[in-house]
């Protein structure tokens, strides 16, 4: 499942920096999957959809930063947990429900950002 940060945030921004996916945006920042990443052409989101890989997304928040689940991977392969709740000063990055994926899932996301 991927992390989501909740209205608590603060926007103090330390989450930001320790994501090894860059999947943490500021609010109100367009995201791309290929930011912070090595893809090219074109990538199949979470619910499917099929976008170019520097296709600039519609943020997922406007007022705090926000995690895109189609880059979360929970850290897995690099952490053994989430960086940004390790770093978050008021807890705010939290599991979302709404994203449940397996281990093997988002171990295989990981693969898919890091080729």
């Amino acid at each position: 499942m991927s992390i989501k940060i909740t209205d608590e945030c603060i926007n103090c921004g330390a989450c930001e920096p320790e994501c090894p996916n860059n999947a943490i945006y500021e609010g109100g920042v367009e995201w791309a999957i290929a930011d912070g990443t090595s893809i090219k052409g074109n990538f199949t989101l979470v619910d499917g959809t099929i976008v170019a890989a520097d296709q600039r997304n519609a943020p997922v928040a406007v007022d705090i930063y926000y995690i895109t689940p189609n880059k979360c991977t929970e850290c897995q392969g690099f952490h053994e947990e989430p960086q940004c709740a390790a770093v978050c000063p008021v807890d705010c990055c939290v599991p979302d429900e709404m994203y449940v994926e397996t281990v093997e899932e988002l171990l295989a996301k990981k693969e898919k950002l890091h080729i």
